[in-house]
């Protein structure tokens, strides 16, 4: 056995693109603050389930936004004896409860709209259109503040979704107003309400099983174990792999473990970090431990040589 190599790079989380996260989210939670406060206070005001579905939802976006922010931040401390890894795993476990939030909000706005059907109030349309109108403008911009780097960031993703959501709602509320105005539909106002419940509950779904699936250690549905591991396989003298493991480390970072088997390693520096490095450009893996062996293959390593998952 040659030992462990490791290979990271220490600028994924704690450089200035930390400190950028961390004040984004504060300048978003802020503005989210501010346009809950007045849209919450006109929906009482106008008696509309649309603006309070609206505003309800807000409240979860800043709570939500609130973990994200909270996240960001924990993940720049440094790490310590006891968290080796640091707090990067706080960026996992925002995600996870903002979609719990959203499926719970929605279903509180549900019910509300179902019981709202039998006797819908007369509800004022123009000022539901002037505030919801503001709210999209509000929601996107947020959206568009948060979008860097969304697709691969679940933490973002999070933030990025409830924005999103948020100015959907937004516009499903001035329609509303808009066909309570003109046609004097007032069922418009929970129709939409119910509406709208329904679609932030099936897109959370995907969020709220992502981050689990990361807070379980699940391997990242970006990244093909089995191709991983053929990668690995095919690699110059490795004979056999196992213990082959795939794990989000946070946002933007991906670990992994291997014992490679390679009996004749001559070269075993170079070896490791042109691996890391090829790890790092084929697969976005940018936290390998890497246990090279020296011998010949045993019955335990002829039986890994097919992918599987341990």
């Amino acid at each position: 056995m040659l030992g462990h190599s490791h290979g990271h790079g220490d600028d994924h989380t704690h450089g200035p693109g930390a400190f950028s996260n961390t004040r984004t989210f504060a300048m978003v939670t802020l503005l989210n603050l501010a346009f809950t406060t007045v849209e919450a206070l006109y929906g009482f005001w106008t008696n509309s389930l649309a603006l309070l579905t609206d505003a309800l939802h807000n409240l979860g976006d800043v709570l939500g936004l609130g973990l994200a922010w909270a996240a960001a931040a924990l993940a720049k401390r440094p790490p310590s004896g006891r968290h080796t890894y640091g707090w990067r795993r706080a960026t996992l476990l925002s995600p996870l409860a903002n979609a719990v939030l959203l499926v719970v909000f929605s279903g509180a706005l549900g019910w509300e709209a179902i019981r709202r059907f039998s006797a819908p109030p007369e509800i004022p349309a123009l000022p539901v259109i002037v505030v919801a109108a503001i709210g999209i403008g509000v929601n996107l911009l947020g959206a568009w503040l948060v979008r860097g780097g969304h697709e691969n960031d679940l933490n973002r993703r999070g933030a990025f979704m409830h924005l999103m959501a948020d100015a959907a709602v937004s516009l499903a509320a001035v329609l509303a107003g808009l066909g309570m105005w003109y046609l004097g539909w007032s069922w418009l106002d929970p129709a939409t309400a119910l509406l709208i419940s329904v679609v932030i509950a099936v897109g959370a779904w995907a969020l709220l099983r992502d981050s689990f699936e990361a807070a379980m250690d699940a391997v990242p549905r970006s990244i093909d174990r089995d191709a991983v591991h053929a990668f690995l396989l095919a690699r110059p003298g490795v004979s056999a792999i196992h213990h082959l493991h795939i794990w989000a480390l946070g946002a933007g970072e991906i670990a992994m473990t291997a014992h490679l088997v390679r009996p004749d390693d001559e070269d075993h520096d170079a070896f490791i970090d042109t691996l890391v490095h090829d790890l790092d450009h084929e697969f976005g893996i940018n936290h390998p431990t890497l246990q090279v062996e020296r011998g010949n293959l045993c019955e335990h390593d002829r039986h890994d040589r097919a992918p599987h998952a341990h």
